[in-house]
């Protein structure tokens, strides 16, 4: 499941003097020119308040949108140039997504919700993708649960089956928004200590947007956006 992973001494992730604008009679421009690099590994959080941006820098670093102007370069691939096709394939294979309101599929199990992407990427069913999806689910506490649907699940197992089905493809950098938002402290802070951890023994790089500080203090790197700029960045 690990084939074509992108060569770990060049940028996991580089942007340079990206900028998105909106509108067409009156612009707005939302980024003024960011430039930012993540290696691999690297655990971020990016913070900043409301309106700073950050919905619209991850939309961008996820290939989820296109810059106005500038470069962007996610495991050595220009996305300038892709196919709506090659992006989809380059974002299924390299990135995985793990958001505040967890967008799984009420009507399915935890192993169908964390199995199914990994079916959607590769097209087919191929040996060892339940396999995969059964030891996240294991190495998340919910060995005992895979057969229960989501809907029968608490918030914080919600966002449990959620990571799995980021890590299902075993992607080398993981965009989470507001990952903990929508838990208790005491949850919000297991489901980051699963983010460290996959961070920590697997290598996988973390990008995770919050307005929580507590979050964000034990991150390795905070970069501050304030009116779609990068006010600071700095490591901890």
């Amino acid at each position: 499941m690990d084939e074509g992973k992108p060569d770990e001494k060049e940028p996991l992730l580089l942007l340079e003097g990206v900028r998105r604008s909106f509108g067409d009679k009156v612009v707005t421009e939302v980024l003024h020119g960011i430039d930012l690099r993540l290696d691999h590994g690297e655990f971020t959080a990016l913070i900043g308040p409301s309106g700073s941006g950050k919905s619209t820098l991850l939309h961008l670093l996820g290939l989820l949108d296109h810059p106005t102007s500038g470069r962007i370069v996610l495991a050595g691939r220009e996305v300038s140039g892709l196919s709506e096709e090659e992006r989809t394939e380059l974002r299924g294979r390299t990135l995985g997504f793990i958001f505040q309101f967890h967008h799984l599929l009420p009507e399915f199990t935890a192993e169908e919700n964390v199995y199914m992407p990994m079916l959607a990427v590769r097209g087919r069913e191929e040996p060892g993708m339940r396999e995969r999806a059964r030891k996240l689910l294991t190495a998340i506490g919910l060995a005992d649960r895979m057969s229960y649907r989501v809907t029968d699940l608490s918030g914080g197992q919600q966002q449990r089956v959620a990571i799995a089905r980021a890590l299902a493809m075993s992607p080398p950098l993981v965009l989470a928004d507001e990952p903990t938002g929508n838990l208790d402290t005491e949850t919000g802070d297991q489901v980051f200590a699963l983010l460290r951890r996959f961070n920590q023994e697997d290598g996988t790089a973390f990008l995770i947007v919050t307005h929580d500080p507590r979050i964000a203090e034990r991150c390795d790197r905070v970069i501050d956006l304030v009116d779609g700029r990068v006010r600071s960045d700095r490591r901890g």
